[in-house]
């Protein structure tokens, strides 16, 4: 007999994955500038994300905040794409998971962290690429166009994710968030 706890997201953790997607879309949304920098927006999405994880602990919950960030942000509008913004907020989340499937035990967390932001990174930007080509640009162009979004995106994102911890740790210490997972030994 299987335990339905052990299945899905308590309701507390579902209520703080939600209020970070939205957070991250509120924020995005607000903090629109023109700042002339790709990848500024890996900043928020790595951080979310990546509290997400830190604070439910248990996996699928990066991808769930992806999920429900990118369907609150093609809802709302927020930015320009349409209904493929979904995919500018899903595509980092599934990466970032799927990398922290495969990183899990091999480093502390710290580096943990910081690897798997890379690899939204590498999503962010990889789908940047996709529609520099579908526009027609040369593979040269656009080769060079990506690896400027990554440098710059994974500076941003490696940024978010150091921020990750001590927020977290503040979290816990005031008994904000309750998680019983492996991940709480390691903050």
């Amino acid at each position: 007999m299987t335990n339905n706890h052990s299945r899905g997201f308590k309701l507390q953790d579902a209520l703080f994955i939600g209020f970070c997607a939205t957070l991250l879309v509120a924020l995005k949304s607000m903090l629109r500038l023109k700042l002339g920098l790709a990848g500024h927006s890996m900043l928020l999405m790595s951080f979310f994300y990546l509290t997400c994880y830190c604070t439910v602990g248990r996996v699928g919950a990066i991808t769930a905040c992806g999920v429900m960030a990118g369907a609150v942000a093609a809802i709302l509008g927020i930015g320009n794409g349409g209904p493929l913004i979904f995919l500018k907020f899903f595509a980092p989340a599934l990466a970032m998971e799927l990398i922290l499937l495969l990183v899990q035990g091999f480093t502390s967390i710290r580096w943990r962290l910081i690897i798997v932001a890379l690899a939204g990174t590498l999503a962010w930007a990889a789908k940047g690429l996709v529609e520099d080509l579908l526009v027609g640009m040369t593979w040269q162009v656009a080769l060079a166009r990506f690896s400027w979004k990554t440098l710059q995106g994974g500076i941003f994102a490696v940024v978010g994710a150091l921020l990750v911890l001590p927020v977290v740790r503040r979290l816990k210490a005031h008994d904000l968030v309750h998680s019983e997972s492996k991940l709480d030994q390691e903050l």
